[in-house]
């Protein structure tokens, strides 16, 4: 199967997604370099809202917008919840590799993309009364995504609907607890720098 294909599968998966996250893994319709690409593709539509929608509909101070801080959380977000599914799903029987895992959240953001990225260019042609719906269509693309999430989780690991709520909610406070040691990591290894320089001026400079 092609790339072009690969990358063209994601519409059924969307609007088909029971099949669709099925036939992704078993049938080897999709691919992790077709994932990785809506990943990219979904940075770059969040960062394209934040400085190029309409000051209408705006409220990001274009000088204080950081794109690449936008792209690490995003990337980081999608990092996290991948291997915490994966670390929960290995515990509960879960059916689904790690790369299954990247494979089904990368085409379940696809939404993002398809909603949000045309919702830049159109709002500069709404009205203030019209602001109604662009906040819709924003939701609908979040709400969507998060639907596609929750379907890709349950055909990946081929789980019920009780479990995979309760896959979802384990998920989450995983990717929390994984940060939290992150954090903690990159804390100790920043006092140890410290500690190491300040031995090393105290030593030079006597």
């Amino acid at each position: 199967m092609l790339y072009a294909e690969k990358l063209k599968y994601v519409f059924y998966v969307i609007f088909h997604p029971a099949d669709g996250f099925w036939d992704l893994k078993r049938e080897n319709r999709g691919s992790l370099s077709a994932s990785l690409t809506f990943v990219v593709l979904t940075v770059f539509t969040l960062g394209m809202e934040k400085l190029n929608t309409a000051f209408l509909f705006n409220n990001n101070r274009i000088s204080e917008v950081n794109v690449l801080v936008d792209v690490i959380t995003v990337l980081l977000v999608f990092v996290l919840w991948c291997v915490a599914n994966w670390c929960t799903t290995s515990l509960m029987d879960g059916k689904g590799r790690i790369r299954d895992i990247f494979t089904a959240i990368g085409y379940a953001l696809f939404p993002i993309i398809l909603i949000r990225l045309p919702l830049v260019f159109a709002s500069f042609c709404l009205t203030a009364e019209e602001g109604a719906f662009y906040e819709i269509f924003g939701f609908l693309s979040y709400l969507w995504t998060a639907v596609l999430i929750f379907m890709g989780t349950m055909m990946t690991h081929e789980y019920s609907l009780g479990k995979t709520i309760f896959t979802c909610m384990i998920t989450i406070l995983g990717m929390g607890i994984i940060l939290f040691i992150g954090l903690l990591f990159f804390n100790v290894i920043s006092e140890i720098i410290v500690f190491v320089s300040t031995i090393y001026k105290e030593v030079r400079f006597r």
